[in-house]
């Protein structure tokens, strides 16, 4: 049993005033961040009465999280008041109730657990390793992922120089996102399973050295069972090598249980398919699918393929914005999905009995999702700039979000945040542009700001509504700062064509957006004009050291994370080569070179640089390799600027880590602090 949740909160609010005093209010600090239960939603019970669902509390003394299950009623009868069914030293993983209901079951270290509803009699059923599960619809068998090794390690080839460290490596992908390849793939197996026992060997059913879901962010959303327990529909990329790293082009098999065969059903379709959804009759298949091969942030659609016909169709021809996750509604009238409009992410249907009708089911300044769908009523996550992740109850024909979980309301409750708004200014070529502005706590208006403009990764990522334990907006607030958020061009959920602008410009039209906001915000009296920064990460790391060397003195301090420095040296070590070769029309040296080569690299414009920088970079980043930041580094130390390199050895594209989380914030807000106070 763990107590350690109380003494973390108990421990904050004494760090926030003397012993005796009231705790009347606090702001955002790195602990308290740290502090805040995350909520994972996982499923909802057969019957549609009770939603499952994970909390993750960090132990900043240990660095590490613990993740619990809880169980609500969807209803909202006992908002607020969940059902806590663990209480381990492991983490609750991947639950999902039964198809009868009558039992739940999880992994726990890897492990196959069940127990009872009410999270009684909790015992391991299996010792066969698992990376994720699915109960088949009848109960009489399940499916679960696990690696399996297929191609030659270096001790298999020399097995007589056991203590030699090396790789042997002859084509791409060799690496990918944070880990090696290790000549393991992930593939779905099926084992027999009767009341609480798996029984007889499980059976692969891909037998191929590629990985199922796909990696490296792929989970069990990419598989699933026919309502027949016939049939299993799962997304896969069967390419390997210069291939695989080049293309985009999964695909949808079926497998067949009972023919032991395998169809493609998306053959002849060259980008990304995945995510399958089977309709309550089995009749018809949904997907989710990209047209444009090697494009990753082409629009996504939902895809129909009805197995009587053996015909597919687009479900969401004419819409201009993204269709993600299609679940169907019980009676298999209506398709929900998720999608990202103007800076927010919303839940939509679209109702096959009524035309092909489009509804919008949730609205405001927030994001939601992930979600399920229930009897009639959509049980989703939902989350802001102001507010972590909660559960809430949407009914499918009107009414309002009714919030079903409170995790975090006694810390939340004496915590001040600021006001976050949303303002359209005219772009340098006459467009409008959706900026989000967030201000500190208690704001002033006769005051002067020191303000901060954000730069966004991606570079196709909305600035949505979204909720960061490390990119938080409202902890920047609480340090003093005005924040300027840009939907700059390349960003989704304003129409195709806006997110398309980028591809072949990355130093063009959307930097130039970038300074158009804080250009604009600068006017206003409350802002400081000789007290800006700009901070970013990816893209936006990229945006950063783009900036440094063409911001004409408008910034006084810089911050870039995990950012593009040289655009060729990253186009040599970076993994998937179709993310670079779209948007950088190809490698650089094909002739004629394309123009973003020669104008658009940061670089290239160190001579100019003239402003204090902090960079940061993880060492297992392999989309952007960290010699990137120690290129800059070592720019931004000969050209004499005042710099520092935050270099963290065993983080990735992120920081994951508790204790590297904060160290993290501390020093981010010291390099600000030390430049714009």
């Amino acid at each position: 049993m763990r107590t350690f949740h109380t003494t973390l909160f108990c421990l904050f609010l004494a760090s926030q005033l003397a012993i005796g005093q009231r705790p009347e209010s606090a702001t955002y600090t790195p602990e308290l961040l740290w502090s805040l239960g995350r909520v994972s939603l996982y499923d909802v019970s057969p019957n549609g009465t009770q939603v499952l669902y994970g909390v993750t509390n960090y132990h900043i003394g240990e660095n590490r999280g613990y993740r619990d299950l809880y169980t609500i009623r969807t209803d909202g009868s006992n908002a607020g008041q969940a059902k806590q069914l663990t209480n381990t030293d492991g983490n609750e993983y991947e639950a999902r109730f039964r198809p009868d209901g009558k039992k739940i079951g999880y992994l726990l270290s890897g492990k196959f657990w069940e127990m009872n509803p009410d999270g009684s009699s909790a015992r391991q059923v299996s010792d066969l390793d698992m990376g994720g599960f699915l109960y088949s619809p009848d109960g009489k068998k399940l499916l679960f992922i696990r690696d399996v090794q297929y191609d030659k390690t270096t001790l298999d080839i020399h097995p007589d120089l056991p203590k030699a460290n090396a790789r042997i490596i002859d084509d791409l992908i060799y690496r990918h996102w944070d880990t090696w390849e290790d000549g393991a793939y992930s593939n779905i197996f099926v084992v027999d399973y009767a009341d609480g026992q798996l029984t007889g060997a499980p059976q692969n059913i891909v037998k191929e050295p590629f990985d199922t879901p796909l990696k490296p962010f792929g989970g069990m959303e990419q598989i699933a069972w026919s309502p027949d327990s016939r049939y299993i529909a799962y997304t896969c990329k069967k390419l390997k090598g210069v291939e695989a790293a080049v293309s985009t082009n999964s695909d949808i098999y079926l497998y067949d249980l009972v023919e032991k065969s395998t169809t493609n059903l998306t053959e002849g379709m060259e980008g990304y398919d995945m995510n399958p959804a089977f309709s309550p009759d089995g009749r018809y298949l949904a997907w989710e699918s990209q047209e444009t091969p090697g494009y990753e942030s082409d629009r996504h659609r939902i895809f129909l393929y009805d197995f009587k016909t053996k015909k597919k169709w687009e479900l969401t021809a004419g819409l201009d914005q993204n269709a993600i996750g299609p679940q169907w509604s019980k009676d298999g009238q209506r398709i929900f999905f998720q999608s990202e409009i103007q800076g927010t992410i919303q839940l939509f249907s679209i109702d096959m009995d009524r035309g092909n009708q489009l509804t919008q089911h949730t609205a405001g300044q927030f994001n939601f999702g992930p979600f399920i769908v229930a009897n009639d009523r959509l049980i989703t996550s939902r989350c802001s700039m102001q507010e972590p992740h909660e559960l809430f109850s949407q009914p499918f024909d009107g009414g309002r979000s009714m919030q079903l979980t409170y995790t975090n309301k006694d810390l939340l409750s004496r915590v001040k945040t600021g006001k976050v708004e949303g303002r359209w200014m005219k772009t340098t070529d006459g467009k409008k542009m959706l900026t989000w502005i967030i201000y500190p706590p208690d704001f002033d208006p006769a005051k002067k700001y020191p303000t901060l403009l954000y730069c966004q990764g991606g570079p196709q990522s909305t600035v949505s509504q979204f909720w960061s334990y490390r990119w938080n907006f409202q902890m920047m607030a609480a340090n003093g700062y005005i924040v300027v958020a840009p939907n700059r061009r390349g960003l989704p959920s304003f129409g195709q064509q806006w997110n398309d602008e980028i591809a072949g410009n990355w130093g063009g039209q959307a930097m130039q957006d970038l300074l158009t906001a804080i250009d604009q915000m600068a006017k206003e009296p409350f802002v400081d004009e000789t007290r800006l920064g700009a901070v970013g990460a990816s893209f936006g790391g990229y945006s950063v050291f783009w900036l440094a060397g063409n911001h004409n003195k408008r910034f006084k301090a810089f911050i870039a994370h995990d950012g593009i420095f040289n655009m060729e040296s990253m186009y040599g070590s970076t993994e998937e080569l179709f993310f670079v070769n779209h948007d950088l029309g190809g490698p650089y040296w094909q002739q004629p070179q394309p123009e973003t080569w020669q104008v658009d690299s940061p670089h290239k414009y160190v001579a100019n640089w003239d402003t204090p920088i902090l960079i940061i970079h993880g060492g297992k980043d392999f989309r952007i390799p960290d010699t990137e930041a120690m290129q800059a580094f070592t720019a931004a130390r000969l050209m004499g600027i005042p710099s520092r390199f935050l270099y963290f050895p065993e983080e990735n594209h992120w920081v994951l880590s508790c204790q590297n989380g904060i160290l993290w914030q501390r020093e981010f807000y010291n390099w600000l602090d030390r430049w714009l106070k």
